[in-house]
């Protein structure tokens, strides 16, 4: 995967994402519109960063076939990129959104099993078809 890929990966799942948490978030919880907004979309960016990172690493290690990669790989490829996310997102919730920590723990589980399912299904269904490729050549890549 070239860099313009990865950065059209990222984007793609991030718009994707902020598409349905934010309006979820603040449906469920209650919380200002304008902060989750905030909130959701510095988080992407920080998400986006480590999603190139991060896959820039997993690629090195787990093989470029993403193709043919196990159930098993992809979960350990969404649980390791959460943990990386955990250690950043918490604190930074719990500081902007002005709640204790056992809040934006629970913000934070919340958002952890949504993206750990969407991560999975994003990234499996990404590989499998491919967008960007059929995007910018208009051939078939199985």
């Amino acid at each position: 995967m070239n860099t313009i890929e990865r950065i059209y990966q990222a984007v793609l799942f991030e718009v994707m994402a902020l598409t349905i948490v934010v309006p979820t978030t603040v449906l469920i919880a209650g919380y200002e519109t304008d902060k989750m907004a905030i909130a959701g979309i510095a988080l992407s960016i920080f998400a986006m960063l480590w999603n190139y990172i991060y896959n820039i690493i997993f690629d090195k290690l787990a093989g470029y076939n993403r193709v043919g990669r196990s159930i098993a790989m992809r979960i350990i490829h969404a649980i390791a990129f959460e943990f990386g996310m955990i250690l950043i997102t918490l604190p930074a919730l719990a500081w902007y959104l002005n709640i204790t920590w056992l809040e934006a723990t629970i913000l934070e589980t919340g958002f952890l099993i949504f993206i750990l399912i969407y991560t999975f299904i994003f990234n499996w269904l990404y590989d499998r078809y491919q967008p960007y490729k059929r995007w910018i050549s208009n051939e078939q890549y199985i």
